[in-house]
C-alpha cells in the first residue's frame, strides 16, 4: 500500500473512531425513569438483570442517569462530580460492573452529563452557598463563587462571566466562558471514560451555555456517542393544537447541532411533538409542505435522536406524555425511520411492549435502516400514513384498513399491531 493510501486510511480510521454513533445504526435504550433511583438494592443492580434482555432485543448503546452526588435523588443536582459512591443508583463498584456486562455484550453507554449548574458544598462567608467541592483530596472542580456566571446574582460573586445561554434558578450557573472550568470539566468527563468505562455523552439542559461550549467539550473528549437536550416548545396555532409547520422549531435545534459542531445529534423533540398530535386521528401532520418528514429528521436526519417519551415527558412526572394507547404506533414510526431512535426503558419493560418494540428493532436492523435513510411518504391523511423507507421497509400506521394498491405484491407483512402494520420486501 502507497504511503499516501496509507496516510489516508489512517485518517479516515481516525475520524470514524472518534463518532462511529453517527454513522452506522445505533438503538438508545434510556435504561431509567424518574424513580430508578428509589429503586430497592439499587438500580445498577437492577439493570444488570436485564442485560441479556437489552442485547436481545438488539440495543447498541444504553443511556444511564447522572452517576455523581447529588442534592437531588434523581441527580440532575449534582455537587461532587467525582463521588460516585454517594449515588442513590449504586455505588461506583456497582457501576463498573454494569458497564463491564453491557461492553461484553457489545453495547456502548452513555452518562447524563449536567454540567450546567452544580449545587455548592459549603457557604462562603456571605453565607451563600457558592463553595463547591470536587470530591476528591485534591483541589479538582473545588471552585467558588467566581466560577458562577455574574448575572446569577443570587450566588455569584459578580467576578465570573455572563451566562451563554438560557437561567437556571434551582442551583448556581456554572461560568463555561472560565477556562479552568472548560478544562477541568473535561478532565472529569475523559476520568468517566477512562476509569469508569463509558463511551458517550448525553448532555442535560443545553440551552443553558452556548453550544459553542458543547462543541469545547465534545472536541476535548471525542466521545462515540453524544446528544443533547433543547427543549424548547413546539409552535402551536390559535385552538391550542400544534401548528402544522414547525420549521422554526426543527430549525432552531438543526442550527444548535452545528453550532456544537455537527457531531453531536439533539433530542427530536420537533418529531415527538407532531408524532403524538398525528396519531390522534390527525396523520396528515407527518409530511410537511415539501412531502418529507416534519420533524428534524426530515432536514438533518443523522444529528436526530428520536424518542417517544423520557423520564420527564413520560414517567411520573408525566410532562408531555404520548398516548399510552398509541405507543407502539409511534416505535413503528421512529424504528421504521431516519434519525437515531431511543427506547424508553417503562416501554420496554415495565408496560409489556418488549415483543413489539424488539421486532421493529429487528426489521430496522435487518434492512440497515440508519439515521441517514430516504422516506418515501405514499399517504398521509387523517386516518393513514403510509411510507417507504430505503425501498426495502413499509410502514402503516392509522385506523384506515383498505390501502387500495399502496403495498407492491413483493413485500410482506413482518410486523402488526393496532393500527399500525410494517412489511419488508422480499
Amino acid at each position: 500500500m502507497s504511503k499516501f493510501l496509507k496516510t489516508c486510511l489512517s485518517s479516515f480510521l481516525i475520524v470514524f473512531a472518534f463518532f462511529p454513533a453517527l454513522t452506522t445504526s445505533t438503538i438508545l435504550l434510556q435504561g431509567f425513569n424518574w424513580e430508578s433511583s428509589n429503586k430497592q438494592g439499587g438500580w445498577y443492580n437492577t439493570l444488570q438483570n436485564v442485560v441479556p434482555d437489552i442485547a436481545s432485543a438488539g440495543f447498541t448503546h444504553v443511556w444511564l442517569p447522572p452517576p455523581s452526588h447529588s442534592v437531588s435523588p434523581q441527580g440532575y443536582l449534582p455537587g461532587r462530580l467525582y463521588d460516585l459512591d454517594a449515588s442513590k443508583y449504586g455505588n461506583s463498584n456497582e457501576l463498573k460492573g454494569l458497564i463491564q456486562s453491557l461492553h461484553d455484550k457489545g453495547i456502548k453507554v452513555v452518562a447524563d452529563i449536567v454540567i450546567n449548574h452544580r449545587t455548592a458544598e459549603r457557604k462562603d462567608g456571605r453565607g451563600i452557598y457558592c463553595l463547591f467541592e470536587g470530591g476528591t483530596p485534591d483541589a479538582r472542580l473545588d471552585w467558588g463563587p467566581s466560577f458562577i456566571c455574574k448575572d446569577d446574582t443570587q450566588y455569584s460573586d459578580g467576578t465570573g462571566n455572563p451566562d451563554s445561554g438560557a437561567a437556571y434558578d434551582a442551583a448556581p450557573d456554572i461560568d463555561h466562558l472560565n477556562p479552568t472550568v472548560q478544562n477541568e470539566l473535561s478532565d472529569w468527563l475523559n476520568w468517566l471514560k477512562k476509569e469508569i468505562g463509558f463511551d458517550g455523552w448525553r448532555f442535560d439542559f443545553v440551552k443553558g451555555y452556548s453550544p459553542r461550549i458543547t462543541k469545547i467539550y465534545m472536541d476535548n473528549t471525542r466521545p462515540d456517542f453524544a446528544v443533547g437536550e433543547l427543549w424548547n416548545s413546539i409552535d402551536y396555532d390559535g385552538s391550542g393544537k400544534p401548528a402544522y409547520n414547525q420549521d422554526r422549531h426543527r430549525n432552531e435545534l438543526a442550527r444548535w447541532a452545528g453550532d456544537a459542531g455537527g457531531n453531536v445529534a439533539a433530542f427530536d423533540f420537533t418529531t415527538k411533538g407532531i408524532l403524538q398530535a398525528a396519531v390522534q386521528g390527525e396523520l396528515w401532520r407527518l409530511r410537511d409542505s415539501g412531502g418529507n418528514p416534519p420533524g428534524l429528521i426530515g432536514i438533518k436526519p443523522g444529528n436526530a435522536v428520536t424518542f417517544i417519551d423520557n423520564h420527564d415527558t413520560g414517567s411520573t412526572q408525566n410532562m408531555w406524555p404520548f398516548p399510552s394507547d398509541k405507543v407502539v404506533q409511534g416505535y413503528a414510526y421512529i424504528l421504521t425511520h431516519p434519525g437515531t431512535p431511543s427506547v424508553f426503558y417503562d416501554h420496554l419493560f415495565d408496560w409489556g411492549k418488549k415483543e413489539e418494540i424488539s421486532k421493529l428493532i429487528g426489521i430496522r436492523g435487518r434492512n440497515g435502516i440508519g439515521a441517514t435513510s430516504k422516506v418515501e411518504i405514499l399517504a398521509a391523511d387523517a386516518d393513514l400514513y403510509v411510507a417507504k423507507i430505503d425501498n426495502k421497509v413499509i410502514t402503516k400506521i392509522g385506523s384506515k384498513a383498505d390501502l387500495g394498491n399502496l403495498i407492491p405484491p413483493d413485500f410482506n407483512v413482518s410486523a402488526s399491531g393496532t393500527d399500525y402494520a410494517v412489511w419488508e420486501k422480499h
